[in-house]
């Protein structure tokens, strides 16, 4: 059966999740009048429903196999659902909200960025830059506004940042412009094998035309596009026309070495939408960086505090740990699996680790005879542990960073809620502490 703007009322769907995701999906079929469709949270609570009919697992489960189409909400791993064997069993009808999205949208143009860091930074500072420019942007995808909240909107340009959970099962994602920005070891605990991540990530190339645009930087990527024969137009991204334009560029923000190949990427993109490079310079200095990513919250005569909570990985905090010096560094969390952290290229910067979280004897093996550390298990003890060791007779500039380079299910809900307390805990206790 297939799926389109014209015969979405003659279709059902069943609606696995019920996140910002599935909410949106919700609503959109609200507003367009769609009512054969059915819904399931593993959450009770979120499933909420008045129907204690559709309340029921053997309800779900049957409808599993009667609706023609099954969208999942990104994240959910079907080997560990309770309909593990429906969901296998009926995978040709699984798609994402991305695959909705460009099956029902009037959207002209579209921006996919995925990649392992980076995404959200660079998807923001492209619709910063058009929307200067004047064009009609939408922004949406994983970068927390679901992307059906764009659809059969006004813009003319969608930007969309795609996970490797969303790319996974998604069928009919057909960018007009796609970027990976670079791919290293992440969720391989869902995805199971390297292979299939970087598989999950290609995904985006898959149905582009000869027309669309392809852009790439890393050398095994492009191997494996090439390999793979997709149709699109490979654009290969040149250090050499950012290079000057880099010069010009005041933003400290995006001068870091984490936005470093950003940049490349998003010059070498915004030029196929006419901007000059004048109006790329004046407008990536009035770029204000993003929450929780090398986020330079708060000053006091020495002392910079950064909130890198995002930082969920040590690919990620490598890029902080790299760009300041006389670091004290918050770390902790759920590691990744299969995460190396290789502190010989940045441990010279580090004056000292608070290992914070319930991971904290992994932490203490990887730091053991490398560098200086102390176990303070939370932000607030972190905190007051390095007031505690900052000599304030020294006058060198010094960095209070969190980066944890793990994800925070441990002690918080996502890694926004640990970056907030951060920076309400120093706020709070910065004038007694420092």
């Amino acid at each position: 059966m297939k799926l389109s703007i014209d015969n979405l009322k003659t279709l059902s769907f069943a609606i696995y999740g019920l996140g910002k995701t599935g909410k949106s999906i919700v609503n959109f079929f609200k507003k367009k009048k769609i009512k054969n469709y059915f819904v399931w949270d593993d959450h009770k609570k979120i499933l909420n429903s008045k129907n204690k009919k559709q309340s029921k697992v053997s309800f779900f489960k049957k409808k599993i196999d009667e609706v023609d189409f099954i969208i999942l909400s990104p994240g959910i791993d079907i080997r560990k659902s309770i309909f593990e064997k429906k969901l296998i069993k009926n995978h040709k009808k699984i798609i994402s909200d991305l695959d909705l999205f460009y099956l029902t949208s009037n959207q002209k143009k579209t921006i996919v960025i995925t990649g392992t860091n980076g995404k959200s930074t660079v998807c923001k500072l492209i619709e910063h830059i058009l929307k200067k420019r004047g064009l009609k942007v939408s922004l949406g995808g994983n970068i927390g506004k679901p992307i059906m909240e764009s659809a059969n909107n006004k813009s003319k340009i969608c930007v969309i940042e795609a996970s490797s959970f969303q790319l996974n099962y998604s069928k009919y994602v057909k960018p007009t412009h796609a970027a990976i920005l670079n791919i290293t070891r992440d969720h391989i605990e869902w995805h199971k094998t390297f292979k299939n991540y970087i598989n999950s990530k290609l995904n985006i190339f898959a149905l582009q035309r000869k027309k669309d645009l392809a852009f790439l930087s890393d050398k095994k990527i492009i191997k494996l596009y090439r390999k793979k024969k997709f149709r699109g137009s490979l654009k290969i991204i040149s250090s050499k026309k950012y290079s000057f334009i880099k010069t010009k560029i005041k933003n400290s923000y995006l001068l870091s070495k984490a936005n470093e190949i950003n940049m490349k990427f998003i010059y070498q993109i915004c030029k196929y939408f006419k901007i000059s490079d004048k109006q790329f310079i004046n407008f990536s200095n009035s770029f204000r960086g993003l929450k929780h990513r090398q986020e330079v919250f708060f000053k006091k005569k020495n002392l910079n505090f950064i909130n890198d909570s995002k930082a969920t990985s040590f690919e990620s905090t490598k890029y902080a740990l790299m760009s300041y010096k006389n670091i004290f560094w918050i770390v902790g969390g759920l590691p990744k699996l299969g995460d190396k952290f290789l502190l010989k290229e940045c441990k010279n910067n580090i004056t000292k680790a608070y290992i914070i979280g319930k991971r904290s004897n992994f932490f203490k093996k990887l730091f053991k005879k490398k560098i200086k550390y102390t176990v303070s298990n939370t932000l607030n003890k972190a905190i007051k542990n390095i007031s505690k060791d900052i000599n304030q007779k020294d006058n060198r500039r010094k960095n209070i960073l969190l980066s944890p380079a793990g994800s925070s299910y441990d002690q918080f809900n996502n890694f926004e809620e640990r970056g907030e307390l951060f920076k309400n805990i120093v706020k709070k206790n910065a004038a007694k502490l420092f």
